[in-house]
């Protein structure tokens, strides 16, 4: 019964996280006429309050609950997970952080990394499904690695360049926010013979850099192979790949993302050997797009895994 409610649970976040997305990609008519902001026409800063409510009172009910069962073991200070080790903070004297920051962190944290770090995940599976040289390839490389007692570890994603290359060439095909977040001028500029004014809000459309053909051979192949002949990296500092943007805006979670990406990626294809359902062929794999703020696919990946 408690699995059931658990999985309830989970499955209302996901449907709030969605909904999130889903408003913040979707058009809206005061992006245009901001004179009409107030009025909120099509409802959208309705609905985003009420999912954003949600989920606050929820991530204050679990602060609430863990603060109780920290004042029945007062004895024990034992930090088993990030919401206690925030907590300590908390506590701390003379701290700064508050409750309020604490349902706002996990609020960023689970709307901004968890959909996004799942779909690149995701379209990085159902690539290698679509191309199984690369992803024996992969496999090969993490079996020479592990095999030789390493672990399964963070440490050890720099000894894997063409698992890591998989996932640069997942990030270019199929960035997680294909429009990166919106930006404001704060000048009048010129930009390629354009001129954009002041307070202007810009859009960086990185899905359409990383499938332009100035400056990828064959953008819409998958061809991880591409990283290793080059020193093109994901950090901000190459603008032909920015699906994290870049400079003082850049992605906060860009580390997080890297860690868990690249290590759950290694568990998936090291563990277990993957099979298209229903007799599906790789070239049968679909890789049509869901719209929203983020770039997930249309139809959910389907394959079935065997224990190596």
């Amino acid at each position: 019964m408690l699995r059931n409610v658990a999985i309830k649970v989970k499955l209302w976040i996901l449907d709030l996280i969605w909904g999130i997305m889903l408003e913040a990609g979707r058009p809206n008519v005061v992006d245009f006429f901001p004179i009409f902001r107030k009025l909120d026409p099509q409802g959208a800063r309705s609905r985003m309050n009420s999912y954003f409510i949600k989920l606050i009172s929820f991530f204050d009910g679990l602060i609430e609950e863990r603060l109780r069962l920290r004042s029945l073991e007062k004895e024990s200070k034992e930090c088993n997970d990030v919401l206690d080790s925030v907590l300590e903070l908390m506590l701390e004297e003379n701290s700064q952080i508050s409750r309020l920051h604490i349902s706002h962190l996990f609020l960023d944290l689970f709307v901004a990394g968890i959909d996004t770090t799942a779909s690149t995940i995701e379209w990085a599976m159902t690539e290698l499904l679509r191309n199984p040289k690369v992803q024996e390839k992969v496999r090969e490389e993490l079996q020479l690695v592990f095999a030789k007692g390493e672990q399964l570890e963070e440490s050890n994603i720099s000894k894997l360049p063409f698992l890591r290359a998989v996932v640069k060439e997942t990030l270019r095909l199929h960035p997680p926010a294909p429009f990166l977040v919106p930006h404001n001028s704060s000048i009048e500029a010129e930009l390629g013979g354009f001129m954009v004014p002041k307070s202007a809000q810009i859009l960086v459309n990185v899905w359409a850099m990383g499938r332009d053909s100035s400056i990828w051979t064959n953008p819409n192949e998958f061809m991880p192979e591409r990283f290793l002949e080059s020193g093109i990296d994901f950090k901000g500092q190459d603008f032909e790949l920015i699906p994290f943007g870049a400079g003082r805006r850049i992605c906060p979670g860009l580390s997080l993302a890297f860690r868990t990406v690249h290590i759950v990626l290694a568990s998936l294809l090291f563990d277990y050997d993957w099979k298209l359902m229903n007799g599906q062929k790789s070239e049968d794999v679909d890789v049509s797009e869901k719209f929203g703020i983020t770039l997930n696919k249309a139809q959910p990946l389907q394959i079935i895994p065997i224990k190596v």
